[in-house]
């Protein structure tokens, strides 16, 4: 008897998590409300980010990424261009080694504006961040506005970070 209606729950669940909006989105608990904190321990010499960066009045794309992961990689040349077209882009790099990220950044040329070493992942659970690359789009008065998970590329980051970014930069 409880087979059945364990698997008749498993189905109501599903049904119900595919009628959703976005049924492959991730909800945000920070969606609206103020950024977490970000640790301000430095990757090498680069400029570290501080608690004002994330409420300058200047919007910011907040960018968890590691230098093993090769999603990160692949969106690596939009972070460049988002820095190319003057947008503030900062990293926080965790879970990873300092000198593998570094390496990393020499190679393939640093798009962040501050980056911040999150060797232990704790920031990154502070964002909920679950698995590198997770991108979040922060207001200028360091409100969260989007959350996407994932590379920044493909037809997910059209449909969903381009029109979140323009809205942001709209108001």
């Amino acid at each position: 008897m409880a087979p059945p209606l364990v698997f008749a729950g498993f189905v109501v669940l599903a049904a119900i998590g595919m009628m959703r909006e976005d049924p492959n989105g991730l909800p945000s608990a920070f969606i609206g409300k103020p950024a977490p904190p970000i640790t301000e321990k430095a990757l090498g010499d680069y400029p570290t980010i501080s608690a004002a960066d994330l409420a300058d009045g200047e919007i910011s794309i907040v960018n968890f990424w590691a230098s093993w992961c090769p999603p990160c990689r692949a969106e690596h040349p939009r972070l460049l261009a988002f820095e190319a077209e003057g947008l503030k882009v900062l990293g926080v790099n965790f879970k990873d080694k300092e000198a593998d990220a570094l390496t990393y950044l020499e190679e393939e040329k640093n798009p962040f504006r501050g980056l911040a070493f999150d060797p232990k992942g704790r920031t990154a659970i502070d964002w909920g961040v679950s698995a590198p690359p997770e991108t979040f789009i922060v207001s200028g008065d360091g409100t969260v506005l989007f959350r996407f998970v994932g590379p920044l590329v493909g037809s997910a980051y059209e449909q969903l970070f381009v029109p979140a970014l323009k809205a942001a930069q709209s108001e």
